[in-house]
């Protein structure tokens, strides 16, 4: 069958995030290897489904049955948010008429009179097909009489897979296939992914593989493979490049030469006869010195691994570094090839100015972590937009150029916007009025963003643990392999003394963390006990309490979005300053093995013995148990996502490990309180400086008493800054499931806050100080104007791991005592024995514990008798 889609079948999945995993079979990696996915729409679940096209509408190929919604807003946002095609009930075509080929009808059942009526140019969508319903025979000879193209066809629940798609054959249409029912490691009972494709494609060899183009993200051609349907199911299951040699076998792409690959996506041609393998390339593809067999990089890719080698080694103090170092250096170049460009005139002219502009933005781009595959993701998701601008310039911009606002046009009718993952237009949090919504609506409104279910964290990290346990420093690296793509190293464990080489830093890179790690040096200090505590409860009676620092911790610092020194520092000071021993640090390494200078110079300055060169939950098991090369702790302190917070709860609960956790902790959170003499860019930047830390982050305001005016400034602000960030796009995401709150006064304000018990409490209000009697549950308070919450996070001197998610109702952030434990002791004199062992020895009676009692009543019969 020919066919415009990669593949010969769309896979049906849950609702976001349901993309395998929930349940048995194909689980998210093998769904996003594949890509192209079919979702049924309900009106409660459209946001969820926005947000899943905010963040992959370019990695997946989304399909929708919208049957089920009302509104032709709805569908139209899912369209412009980047659905390929929407499928509607035949009495709704009409309304989307202008949007072509990306609507068709819908209908059920296997009716062959429903075929030939209700088809379409565009296609048709037949849902519920039952192959052993009595007209199915009647509808494949209708279908393949009516030629109805593209038929998509899907099965009712609980059908034979594999007969239902021998039904699609034979009608020549699309079938669409639940998640659930497929597998690629070969599943008892479920239909083989590999299988499938297998039977699709036509090979014209006699051993039966079909030859594979590979490529980059960027479509450059790095070679020609062939593939098997056993090489298939090996890609799809490690997620790497696997391929089918003629004379060696399965060929494991970078085993031994290192140049690996992480597998994004698997398709076929247009007639099947070839596949496609998109792949993130390590080093090159070709055996010889050049990046790809059809020979080396050019153009804009070329200029992205140069740009890339340049970040990472340019000499210090060389233009090349300054313009990764200096936003205004870079930012004035841009400016300045832009305007060369506009007064560019000849061909030749255009192409130079040209050439220099993009030099200048992807220096940008590569700057701030962005590779031309994320630009162009950017390209592809526009393309699918079909709600249109004005398209005019920008205010200060029209204005230079002297463009008067075009007159406005009639107002259109008014579309539901997408949440603003999905809508770039503006960036604002929801609002809520406590004069109009109900408690229990706005407990709704504040709820966490959600995070996996516990069983679903659960069957991912209990595998690493139990792998690690087994196998040490072999579970461990082949963990940090996969995840971490440092496949590299050879040993999970970077040792003291620390090589100077590792610790290469600017020097006022190492003047900010001095100041820092004496801050919180002086903090902690404070906190330590000057003596123990001493107290004689009855004469004779003398109970004391001391502390002891705890003689090994492990220090898990979280890599991922955002490189965290200040997270060593946090933990790594107060573990020094409080005597412990043995201070192991853990964090992912980059994909060439190695660990960001800050981190190491901070465990040097901490007197670490090693760095666990691993995240997630392989490290925290790492240090849990012990390995070869990993020292065993007694207690596993800071912050990660989800994965890491379960993991360091499983071990803490395991008996055999015998080690201890400081709190669970998830996503970063503020909560800010703000009044009218607040500054409303200060407010803003307070929002934002949470919201960057990650899509799953949450930032709440409470206004008091503001009026609108004073809250659009605000919402002017947020958005205003948030475009100028590097990380606009994790922003984005954040403030998706974060909110305004309007109040009349402080007391409202403070009791949601401290029913919220936000990590962070940020007090912008007139007589701050006053208000801090008033919170009772909060991770660290910021008051005043001039505290912004960064100056926890680095410097202050205060700790910035803090309980999230809620959790402050119940546990103090890190501190001195996080690091020590308390030892009391009882001391009795002859008389303190006798002045207390009455209610001892009575106390034991009743629990009916007699050698309890005794060891009471002996040593006071002994006294008797010797006196």
């Amino acid at each position: 069958m020919e066919t415009t889609l990669p593949l010969p079948f769309l896979v049906s999945v849950n609702v976001p995030p349901g993309l395998g995993g929930e349940k048995e079979g194909l689980n998210r990696e093998e769904v996003s290897c594949l890509g192209c996915v079919f979702f049924e729409v309900a009106p409660q679940t459209v946001d969820k489904v926005l947000r899943f096209l905010g963040r992959h509408n370019t990695e997946f190929q989304p399909f929708f049955d919208v049957t089920r919604l009302e509104s032709r807003d709805d569908v139209v946002t899912l369209l412009d948010a980047g659905a390929r095609k929407v499928f509607v009930r035949p009495e709704q075509l009409p309304d989307f008429a202008e949007f072509g080929s990306r609507v068709a009808p819908v209908v059920s059942g296997s009716s062959a009179s429903q075929l030939a009526s209700t088809a379409t140019e565009h296609g048709l969508l037949v849902s519920d097909f039952d192959q052993t319903a009595p007209g199915a025979v009647q509808f494949v000879e209708e279908a393949k009489t009516n030629k109805v193209t593209p038929l998509f066809i899907k099965p009712v629940p609980g059908a034979d897979l594999e007969a239902f798609i021998g039904h699609a054959a034979e009608c020549n249409a699309i079938p669409i296939l639940p998640s659930t029912g497929l597998t690629s490691k070969g599943d008892a009972g479920k239909l083989s992914v590999p299988k499938i494709l297998a039977a699709s494609w036509k090979s014209d060899r006699a051993d039966g593989l079909i030859p594979t183009v590979v490529v980059d993200e960027q479509d450059t051609a790095l070679g020609l493979v062939y593939s098997s349907e056993e090489s298939v199911g090996a890609a799809l299951k490690t997620q790497t490049g696997v391929y089918q040699s003629r004379k060696r076998g399965l060929w494991y792409k970078g085993a031994s030469s290192g140049d690996t690959q992480e597998l994004v996506r698997i398709s076929l041609d247009c007639d099947n006869d070839a596949l496609k393998f998109v792949v993130r390339q390590k080093g090159r593809f070709c055996h010889l010195d050049q990046s790809g067999c059809f020979g080396d990089l050019k153009g804009l890719a070329k200029l992205e691994k140069t740009l890339q080698s340049r970040k990472q080694s340019a000499p210090a103090g060389s233009y090349t570094a300054r313009l990764f170092s200096d936003e205004k250096l870079l930012r004035a170049k841009i400016m300045e090839e832009a305007e060369e460009l506009c007064d560019a005139k000849t061909p030749q002219e255009v192409a130079f100015e040209a050439a220099d502009l993009i030099y200048f933005a992807l220096t940008r781009a590569v700057g701030a972590g962005v590779t031309l595959a994320d630009i162009e993701k950017s390209l592809d998701a526009k393309s699918f937009k079909v709600k249109r601008r004005t398209g005019d310039a920008k205010g200060k911009w029209a204005e230079k150029e002297g463009i008067k606002p075009a007159a406005s046009a009639a107002p259109a009718a008014p579309v539901k916007e997408a949440p603003k993952e999905a809508a770039p237009e503006r960036i604002t949090m929801k609002v809520y009025d406590m004069a109009s919504v109900s408690t229990q609506e706005l407990d709704e409104a504040l709820k966490r963003p959600s995070q996996k279910s516990s069983d679903a964290i659960m069957k991912i990290i209990v595998p690493i643990i139990d792998e690690v346990r087994k196998n040490g420093d072999k579970g461990v690296l082949a963990y940090t392999h996969k995840f971490e793509k440092a496949t590299s190293l050879t040993s999970p464990v970077l040792r003291a003394p620390f090589p100077e080489s590792l610790m290469q830093l600017p020097a006022e890179t190492v003047k900010a963390i001095d100041v820092s790690f004496e801050n919180i040096r002086k903090f902690h200090a404070a906190q330590k006990e000057e003596k123990p505590l001493e107290v004689e409860t009855m004469p004779g009676v003398v109970c004391s309490r001391f502390s002891r620092p705890i003689e090994a911790v492990g220090l898990y610092v979280p890599g991922g979005t955002a490189v965290l020194p200040s997270t060593a520092l946090m933990l790594g000071v107060p573990a020094m300053v409080a005597g412990c021993k043995k201070i192991v640090l853990a964090s992912p390494p980059r994909s060439d093995g190695s660990i960001t200078p800050e981190i190491v110079y901070v465990a040097h300055k901490v007197g670490a013995e090693s760095i666990v060169l691993a995240g997630g939950a392989q490290a925290v098991a790492a240090m849990a148990y012990g390995t070869e090369s990993v020292s065993k702790v007694d207690k596993i302190l800071g912050p990660g996502n989800q994965f890491v917070t379960a993991a360091k709860m499983y071990v803490s609960n395991d008996t055999n490990a015998g080690v201890g956790i400081d709190m669970p902790a998830g996503p970063s959170e503020v909560l800010v309180i703000a009044d009218r003499d607040a500054n409303p860019a200060f407010v803003a930047s307070d929002l934002l400086s949470q919201a960057e830390h990650g899509v799953d982050s949450q930032v709440v305001l409470i206004a008091v008493d503001l009026t609108d005016a004073q809250l659009t400034a605000i919402e002017d602000e947020v958005h205003r800054q948030a475009t100028e960030l590097p990380r606009v796009d994790i922003v984005r995401g954040s403030i998706a499931h974060s909110l305004t709150v309007r109040v009349k006064t402080v007391d409202e304000a403070m009791e949601i806050s401290n029913k919220y018990a936000p990590e962070h409490l940020i007090l912008q209000l007139k007589d701050a100080e006053k208000v801090v009697d008033k919170v009772m549950n909060a991770g660290s308070v910021f008051i005043g104007e001039w505290t912004p919450e960064s100056v926890g996070d680095y410097s202050a001197g205060v700790n910035h791991s803090l309980p999230t998610y809620g959790y402050a109702k119940q546990y103090s952030g890190v501190n001195l005592a996080s690091f020590v434990k308390h030892i009391t002791s009882a001391n009795l004199t002859a008389e303190g024995l006798r002045n207390v062992g009455g209610a001892v020895m009575q106390l034991a009676k009743v629990e009916e514990l007699e050698a309890h009692r005794r060891a009471v009543s002996i040593r006071l019969e002994h006294m008797k008798r010797s006196t």
